[in-house]
């Protein structure tokens, strides 16, 4: 049964803001971990990662499924499981969507890279160096972001940039500004 991802921001601030602790060997209660977050990610239609902090773990753990793009209808590949993931080289940074199981509803354009060199290890303990480009650099730097307790509203440059998805009279989905809500 997948665990429940930590959906209220406010409420449970601390615990996203918690820095996650290196994973010292894969084992049991990790490869537990791996599948946990693999189960809820596929539970949600709404998301193509998820950190281990997000569902109250703080280990160095998240998954990510790869391929997809929020512009585009490619189906996103199955989850793929990043262990004490590190990036040692990021470039081509970009204005691009953010968002976040974690804080439902509420969606921004943030600058992140759209390269990404990771190391770390798999999900069997295989050390790995990879690269990532496009939505899935932007994809694994928003959850590595959250091993570190940094959400994706600290990467907002200004309030306009943050927004919801509203259906309008026609049936069509369009961003609605926050700050729009609030005059």
């Amino acid at each position: 049964m997948a665990i429940k991802p930590i959906v209220l921001y406010n409420k449970n601030e601390a615990a996203l803001r918690k820095k996650s602790e290196p994973v010292r060997v894969v084992n049991r209660r990790v490869k537990k971990l791996v599948q946990d977050l693999k189960d809820t990610l596929l539970d949600r239609d709404d998301g193509i990662g998820l950190a281990a902090p997000q569902i109250n773990d703080h280990s160095r753990v998240l998954v990510v499924r790869l391929g997809g793009h929020n512009q585009s209808n490619d189906e996103p590949g199955p989850p793929v499981a990043l262990i004490n993931p590190e990036i040692v080289e990021a470039k081509n940074e970009k204005r691009d969507f953010d968002g976040c199981l974690s804080i439902p509803g509420l969606f921004a354009e943030t600058v992140r890279p759209h390269y990404l060199r990771v190391t770390g290890l798999d999900e069997w303990g295989n050390s790995f160096d990879r690269v990532f480009e496009g939505f899935d650099a932007v994809v694994v730097h928003h959850e590595i972001d959250h091993l570190d307790g940094i959400l994706f509203i600290d990467r907002v440059a200004t309030p306009d940039d943050l927004y919801r998805v509203r259906e309008n009279d026609k049936g069509e989905l369009i961003r609605v500004p926050v700050t729009s809500m609030l005059e």
